[in-house]
C-alpha cells in the first residue's frame, strides 16, 4: 500500500506537508483521507488515515500532537510529553488551542482545516517551529502573529530568521462574508486591503491570504520568507471544503523539525 499523496512545502529546518483528500479509507462524505475526529466520521477510519498521513511524512501516529481547535488565538508549547496527544481521540487533545509551537525533534505538530488557513512557521537556527489555524476569527485575533511572538518569547526564535507558509485555504475570490465579519477584518488590518465588495448586496470578499501575510510581516517575518501556496479549497477538490460541501472531512498541515 502506497503512502497518501502530500503537498510538501518544506521550509529551512523543517519538514512541512499539507494532506489532500486522497489515499485514505473514509467513506463519503468524508472520502477519503479525512483527518478530523470531530466531524462524524468513523473514528477507526480517521485513526488509520492519520497513521497513513504520518507515515508519508516519515513519522508514526504516536509522533503527532493534535489540538482541540476552537477558532481562538491560544498558542500552546508542546514537547516530548505531548507526543501522541490527540492522535487517537479528541478527549486527550491539547485543549482549546489554535496554534502549537515546538522545539522537540520527532514531534509532528498538526492542525486540521477545511477552508481556514493552515500556517506553518520555523526558525531553523533556533530549531523551533509552529503551526496555526487561521479562520476569520483566528485571523482577526492575529493568531499567526501570536504564534511568531510565542516562538520568540518561549523558544528563543527570532522573527527575522523565520520562514513561513500559508497553505491551501479558501481564496480571496471565493470567501464571501457578511458586513460584520468584513468590518472586523478591516479594523484588524487597517493598512492592508483585505476586504472588497462582493457580487451580492451586503456581501464582501475577505482575503485571508493577504491578512495572514500582513500579520506575519507585522510580527517581523520577512515578506520574502513567506510562501503562499495559493490553492483555493472552495475551487480545488483535492482538498476538503466545509463551505463547498458540509458535512465533510478535514485535511491537515503536519510539521516537524528536520533531522
Amino acid at each position: 500500500m502506497s503512502d497518501p499523496p502530500l503537498l510538501r512545502v518544506d521550509l529551512p529546518g523543517a519538514r512541512v506537508a499539507f494532506t489532500t483528500r486522497a489515499g485514505g479509507v473514509s467513506a463519503p462524505p468524508y472520502d477519503s483521507l479525512n483527518l478530523g475526529l470531530h466531524v462524524g466520521d468513523d473514528p477507526a477510519a480517521v485513526v488509520e488515515n492519520r497513521r497513513r498521513a504520518a507515515a508519508a511524512l516519515g513519522a508514526t501516529l504516536d509522533d503527532l500532537a493534535v489540538a482541540e481547535q476552537v477558532h481562538g488565538d491560544r498558542v500552546a508549547t508542546v514537547g516530548a510529553g505531548e507526543r501522541g496527544r490527540g492522535a487517537r481521540s479528541v478527549a486527550d487533545a491539547i485543549p482549546a488551542t489554535d496554534a502549537l509551537i515546538c522545539a522537540e525533534p520527532g514531534v509532528v505538530v498538526a492542525i486540521m482545516v477545511a477552508d481556514c488557513v493552515p500556517v506553518a512557521v520555523v526558525d531553523p537556527q533556533a530549531g523551533a517551529l509552529g503551526v496555526a489555524h487561521a479562520g476569520w476569527g483566528g485571523t482577526v485575533a492575529h493568531v499567526a502573529g501570536r504564534t511568531v511572538a510565542a516562538l520568540a518569547d518561549r523558544l528563543g526564535a527570532e522573527p527575522a530568521r523565520m520562514h513561513a507558509v500559508l497553505g491551501p485555504s479558501i481564496g480571496p475570490d471565493s470567501y464571501e462574508v457578511g458586513e460584520d465579519v468584513a468590518d472586523r477584518a478591516a479594523a484588524a488590518f487597517p493598512d492592508v486591503e483585505v476586504v472588497r465588495p462582493g457580487a451580492r448586496p451586503g456581501k464582501y470578499l475577505l482575503d485571508l491570504w493577504a491578512a495572514n501575510a500582513a500579520d506575519l510581516a507585522a510580527a517581523g517575518v520577512p515578506a520574502a520568507n513567506v510562501t503562499v501556496v495559493g490553492a483555493d479549497t472552495l475551487a480545488d477538490d483535492r482538498f476538503f471544503s466545509h463551505r463547498r460541501s458540509a458535512p465533510t472531512g478535514r485535511f491537515a498541515v503536519l510539521a516537524t523539525l528536520a533531522a
